[in-house]
């Protein structure tokens, strides 16, 4: 079940690159450096949250807080920058808080039994809400590239030669993300508990403690994201990043993670990440709003979902 490809494995690459074909004839300039550099862009800070929710979707879960979690962790990084703290040591901070985050709808969703959704909405709100009362509802700033502690912004942002920093780090953790899901333990139990979590617990394994450690691994992804933003963008507004969740998810279900637990892959949400860039980029260079993307998105995740749906009738048919 692990390695099986199914429709939406093998559409989405397809997809990709009847896409960038697509935009490359009808777009505006868009077949060039300057808009692959764009693409790329917009790319890193989704992808790695997309990595870390693709554990937890195929345990069969969700996490809607990945986006306020980031960007809280990021706002109170900046917070204590500005009150004389070490930069690398707020950049450490930012995964240290997110990852607590994560810990923390752990303990809601497999300890105290709340449902998913219900308990990462939750904390999404919480978490939204608890950047603003911190820095009372005041925007913190990362120093820029001219500062003295600047040096942080172009380790993680972009090379000398205009590169984007954070998509090579996206790959090094798509990497990491890939073996931990497909090589170790951790990944084993992952598809275990979103296949049947409760044979898993029958055969003596300690489902609270992994599923607890499947949203730690999400926050951590989430504090990774939150440090390729505040090096990309220098300034975090209090009570953000509601919405950005959307983004990842949407990643993943298009890379043919099964919103029902136990199919999916790294290399699919990698997919899945570069199609909606290049589904944004594109709409972009043919002059449309931001809107339509948002359209498109959507539209693209429904039907992503009902192949899920048709292949899980499928599947069930064939077992009965």
């Amino acid at each position: 079940m692990k390695t099986k490809l199914n429709i939406q494995q093998i559409l989405a690459p397809a997809a990709l690159v009847i896409l960038y074909i697509f935009f490359a004839l009808f777009g505006n300039n868009f077949f060039s450096a300057s808009t692959l550099v764009s693409i790329l862009d917009s790319t890193y800070y989704v992808g790695l949250m997309a990595f870390g929710i693709t554990f937890v979707i195929i345990t069969g879960g969700i996490d809607l807080s990945i986006g306020t979690n980031m960007m809280m962790s990021a706002l109170l990084a900046g917070y204590f920058y500005t009150k004389g703290l070490n930069i690398w040591i707020c950049i450490a901070l930012i995964v240290v808080i997110a990852t607590l985050v994560g810990v923390l709808n752990g303990i809601l969703i497999s300890r105290l039994k709340l449902p998913p959704f219900i308990a990462t909405l939750g904390v999404m709100m919480m978490t939204q809400g608890f950047g603003s009362i911190i820095t009372k509802v005041q925007t913190q700033r990362f120093p820029s590239g001219f500062d003295a502690d600047g040096a942080y912004k172009a380790f993680f942002y972009k090379t000398s030669a205009g590169f984007p920093s954070g998509i090579i780090y996206m790959l090094i953790f798509f990497a990491v993300a890939s073996i931990l899901l497909s090589k170790t333990r951790f990944g084993r139990y992952t598809y275990a508990l979103g296949s049947n979590e409760e044979a898993v617990r029958l055969s003596g394994v300690d489902t609270k403690r992994w599923k607890t450690l499947v949203y730690a691994v999400c926050g951590l992804f989430c504090g990774l994201s939150g440090i390729v933003y505040a090096a990309t963008y220098t300034t975090i507004i209090p009570g953000t990043g509601n919405g950005l969740e959307m983004n990842a998810i949407a990643a993943v279900i298009i890379g043919g993670t099964s919103m029902s637990g136990g199919i999916g892959t790294m290399s699919g949400t990698l997919i899945g990440t570069l199609l909606m860039s290049v589904l944004k980029t594109g709409l972009m260079s043919m002059g449309l709003q931001g809107h339509f993307q948002t359209f498109f998105t959507g539209l693209v995740v429904i039907l992503a979902v009902l192949l899920d749906i048709y292949r899980n009738k499928r599947t069930n048919a064939v077992k009965k």
